[in-house]
């Protein structure tokens, strides 16, 4: 065996454990979002701003690191990025951080799992691209399943319309993904991916801030200690780490591989929402669960496959 067939084989680990370890840092969002409200009365706008704080030292030494020696942004990529960063990470952001008011963290992850279903049904509607039989039949599951989830939360909540509204305003969250993810791909090929996320998530901050001066007291960052480690949390190890883990997953094991160890999110969440917020579960929601992570893998093993691109 050769010098590089043993190195590439010794590092064969290296590419899953990255998709696992992103995956699972994705997956504690929306714990986190759960902690903070149960910690102490704080609003969604409130708890947006102190994550994006922590964010901004993060990428704006990510932006500038991508950024050298290339051409500055040009002003048609600038008029991208700040319609691409306040639709698919401020109010997406926002909508979801509402939503969760309102509904589990299960059912949060679950909905947002939703996206590239909404993206198949976007390019069918903006591009003409036709729904085939089989992804139709993967839109018929990932709904039913999120039916059957829906269903198992108004048991559990006894509260009808606030699972209704919390998930409305998650899935809202979704849509305004959705329409990021189809308009970002010409400013991303431009830029790089990395630098895009870095420049757009710096202007959500630019967003989240300016809503939060306009609508709140500054006092009202001066949250506990343990507020301020979720805050810092969501801002470094379910945001940047993951991003950059699995950026690298994908680079060693492919998009279509780290695609499919993405699809474990959803069943991430509903353990540690088990195991740390003490979520019920049920027989109804796990079957319900299974149904959304099939129909979702059929949507975008087949797109994976052939573009390159991520799943997750």
């Amino acid at each position: 065996m050769s010098r590089d067939t043993r190195a590439a084989t010794h590092g064969a680990w290296i590419g899953p454990l990255c998709a696992v370890v992103g995956t699972l840092g994705f997956s504690f969002k929306a714990i986190l979002i759960k902690l903070a409200y149960a910690w102490t009365a704080i609003d969604a706008i409130t708890l947006l701003a102190l994550r994006m704080l922590y964010s901004i030292p993060f990428y704006a030494v990510i932006a500038w690191w991508f950024g050298r020696g290339r051409p500055a942004p040009t002003r048609a990529d600038w008029t991208a990025i700040a319609w691409l960063g306040f639709i698919g990470y401020y109010l997406s952001s926002f909508l979801d951080f509402v939503g969760l008011l309102y509904i589990s963290a299960s059912l949060e992850r679950l909905i947002l799992f939703l996206y590239p279903t909404i993206v198949v049904l976007l390019s069918a509607a903006l591009h003409r691209k036709p729904i085939t039989r089989r992804i139709g039949a993967a839109l018929a599951l990932s709904y039913a399943g999120i039916a059957l989830v829906i269903r198992h939360d108004f048991d559990v909540s006894g509260d009808a319309l606030a699972t209704l509204t919390g998930g409305g305003l998650v899935f809202a969250a979704a849509c305004t993904y959705s329409l990021y993810f189809v308009g970002a791909g010409g400013v991303i090929g431009r830029l790089g991916s990395s630098r895009f996320i870095a420049l757009a998530m710096l202007v959500s901050a630019f967003f989240v801030l300016s809503q939060f001066a306009l609508t709140r007291r500054f006092s009202a960052l001066a949250e506990p200690a343990a507020v301020q480690g979720v805050a810092f949390g969501m801002a470094v190890f379910v945001t940047v780490v993951p991003t950059w883990l699995l950026a690298e997953a994908i680079k060693r094991m492919g998009a279509n591989h780290a695609s499919l160890v993405g699809s474990l999110g959803p069943v991430f969440t509903i353990a540690l929402g088990a195991s740390i917020l003490g979520e019920p579960l049920h027989a109804l929601q796990l079957f319900g669960a299974a149904l959304v992570l099939a129909g979702v893998i059929l949507v975008t093993r087949p797109a994976a496959a052939r573009d390159g691109g991520s799943a997750g």
